[in-house]
């Protein structure tokens, strides 16, 4: 341990007799590790922040639609099959078919294209909404086909200049059809997030309404294309997932003939993750080559040291010091190189995570904090010492096997 503590401060005597050189030395592994900390931790923390935006939109939910030959077959999800989803399986809070239509309405304010979006009262799960007045609709509303809706705070005040709409009457045209909509609810506009978008310009007004009541429009919704399952929290999606394939199959009769396929919110998130993953892990990579440029500058200069210390090398040898020694103090001086280059690159790897992370959330409205991992910092501690050992190693060995007299001989 005493050995160990004179090749330490040996090496720091030399590395600091030389300061510029010993920093140009330095900078390759400064650069790459700052550069490796900044990425994974930007990565880190952007993914984290797509997480907790993308679970606002309900992470239970599964989508069930039909494949092409199931419309070929005509093997629609039927209102029945949702009912039957909603009372015979497990871990299942709500289901509704998603239905929809386009229209126009027309008020004091203008003209404006209305989406409509036919559900049953389930369908206020899908995207967590938060009910500013009123209520929504309800499950006797979707059974008498109530023409009945919930409109967002943003889009009352489109159409009437106030959120205060409850009570009040839209009239939607659909195929030259009009019909009379009662405004039962307005909903809590969410803000936008950096990564999922509620609105956008010019976007139509969007009515929450019973799927049922597009019948006083001319066609019956009794088959649909696809449907969303609400899931609860203690449910496991695969399961929920496999029980609403096996039970659609039952009804139509039709097991092992893939007419129905499943996409949960889960499986979104996990590609969603593995892409990020990829790239935060390929830009890591493209980063950590500066740590090679910069192992391969600590060969150089440990090289050029030999040169110049031929003369003390041989002196020490002539005066009993043990190759191995040798080989310490050189190992040494590279190590501690590597090693407080890596400390700085960590700390400029942190602080520029953090400002990058503050620029993209002023850029992008979301808030978005640098994923620090203790791991992270320990496997750039120690990739970095093992750059300075492995190529400490070459110039250490030469100086090692240095001969005494050849090594006094020379200038």
């Amino acid at each position: 341990m005493g050995n160990m503590a004179e090749y330490v401060k040996m090496a720091f005597k030399n590395i600091t007799a030389n300061k510029g050189r010993s920093f140009l030395t330095m900078l390759g592994i400064i650069i790459g590790i700052s550069s490796v900390i900044m990425v994974m931790s930007v990565g880190e923390g952007t993914a984290n922040a797509m997480n907790s935006e993308v679970a606002d939109l309900g992470t239970g939910q599964i989508s069930v639609y039909c494949s092409d030959d199931a419309m070929t077959e005509e093997a629609w999800i039927t209102s029945e099959d949702l009912t039957a989803i909603k009372e015979q399986l497990e871990g299942v809070d709500g289901v509704t078919p998603n239905d929809s239509s386009s229209g126009s309405t027309l008020t004091g304010k203008g003209e404006f294209v209305v989406q409509l979006n036919g559900g049953t009262e389930d369908m206020q799960k899908s995207m967590n909404y938060n009910m500013k007045r009123g209520s929504y609709f309800t499950s006797a509303d979707t059974e008498e086909g109530n023409r009945v809706c919930v409109i967002t705070d943003n889009d009352a005040k489109r159409l009437f200049g106030s959120d205060d709409v409850v009570g009040m009457d839209i009239e939607v045209t659909i195929n030259e059809i009009t019909g009379s909509y009662r405004i039962v609810g307005v909903t809590q506009q969410k803000e936008n997030g950096g990564f999922v978008s509620y609105t956008y310009e010019g976007m139509p007004v969007t009515l929450d309404v019973p799927y049922t009541s597009f019948e006083h429009f001319g066609w019956e919704s009794d088959s649909f294309y696809s449907a969303t399952v609400f899931a609860n929290d203690k449910a496991s999606g695969e399961e929920v997932a496999k029980d609403i394939i096996h039970l659609l199959e039952t009804r139509h009769r039709c097991a092992g003939e893939d007419y129905y396929q499943i996409q949960s919110f889960q499986d979104m998130v996990a590609e969603l993750n593995t892409m990020l993953a990829i790239v935060t892990t390929f830009i890591s990579c493209v980063a950590a080559i500066s740590l090679i440029v910069g192992g391969i500058g600590v060969m150089n200069i440990m090289l050029v040291s030999v040169t110049e210390r031929t003369r003390e090398i041989g002196i020490r040898k002539s005066l009993g010091a043990k190759t191995s020694s040798i080989l310490m103090q050189f190992l040494a001086e590279a190590a501690i190189l590597t090693i407080v280059g890596g400390i700085i690159g960590i700390l400029l790897g942190l602080l520029g995570a953090v400002g990058a992370c503050g620029l993209m959330s002023a850029s992008m409205g979301s808030t978005i904090h640098p994923g620090i991992k203790v791991s992270t910092i320990l496997g750039a501690t120690l990739f970095s010492c093992g750059i300075g050992v492995f190529f400490g190693i070459y110039p250490a060995r030469k100086a090692a096997k240095l001969s005494p007299i050849e090594a006094l001989r020379r200038n």
